[in-house]
């Protein structure tokens, strides 16, 4: 066998053990989840629930993996999947620009609009960032509504306030601390109809601009794990064809979210 031969050869060898070596077997996937954005995730009893929760299990049996569920902030989320403590975000992430970036996603398994909530005494009506200025506006920090707020309001004029839960975007919003804000209009609809949230209304209009708002929420994976972008698109399009994901929305919503 001559020299280069014997180069070419080892370098197959090489390759062979590097691909092997890199390719993973997926029978468990943990999915990490905010616990605290109902309907779509929510902790009840100890246990997470909601409609992004019923989406993963429906995903994993499809794709013949045990799910595992990890309840992590959402401010961490993105570096808690980085730093391996889970292999997928099923936490009603937007599919962004700025996002991809760091992570890969699958398609869009959902995918609503933004909207203005504000108290029903509130003599806003007119919601463009020239109406708004002065005003203080809240939303949930690291998220598609507070990259907005801070890209558009802020420098239109006004005060925007962020925090680490939806939770407590409601509770400033109902002492007055605030004076409108802005998140998804199918998470609002849940709380106005609520009795914390009867003191509250929508108002203007809905967003939906992809260059803030994204092209739908889909599910969050590391870059370096392409095989499993694989299998999440796979499955999202076999729980859309079998009338498992029309189930499993008409549970949580009277409308498509899709």
């Amino acid at each position: 066998m001559s020299l280069a031969t014997r180069i070419a050869a080892a370098a197959l060898m090489i390759a062979a053990a590097v691909t092997g070596a890199s390719a993973k077997d997926w029978k468990v996937v943990r999915v990490g989840t905010e616990g605290a954005y109902p309907p779509f995730n929510y902790i009840e009893n100890g246990e997470i629930k909601g409609f992004d929760i019923d989406i993963a299990k429906a995903l994993c049996a499809k794709m013949k993996v045990e799910c595992t569920f990890v309840a992590q902030d959402w401010d961490g989320i993105i570096p808690a999947l980085l730093a391996g403590k889970y292999d997928a975000i099923i936490a009603s992430m937007s599919i962004t620009e700025e996002r991809k970036k760091q992570i890969a996603f699958s398609n869009k398994y959902y995918n609503t609009p933004a909207t203005f909530v504000t108290t029903k005494d509130s003599k806003i009506t007119d919601t463009s960032p020239e109406a708004l200025k002065g005003k203080v506006l809240g939303a949930q920090a690291s998220t598609i509504h507070s990259n907005y707020l801070e890209d558009v309001y802020a420098k239109a004029g006004a005060e925007v306030k962020l925090y680490p839960k939806i939770d407590d975007t409601h509770l400033d919003l109902v002492n007055g601390r605030i004076d409108a804000l802005l998140s998804d209009k199918v998470v609002e609809l849940e709380w106005l109809n609520t009795k914390d949230g009867a003191c509250c209304k929508f108002v203007g209009a809905e967003y939906k601009d992809k260059k803030y708002f994204g092209e739908g929420v889909g599910v969050g994976i590391r870059k370096d794990d392409p095989e499993l972008v694989a299998m999440f698109n796979k499955a999202i399009a076999e729980i859309r064809a079998d009338g498992t994901y029309k189930k499993i929305n008409e549970k949580y919503f009277p409308f498509d979210v899709y």
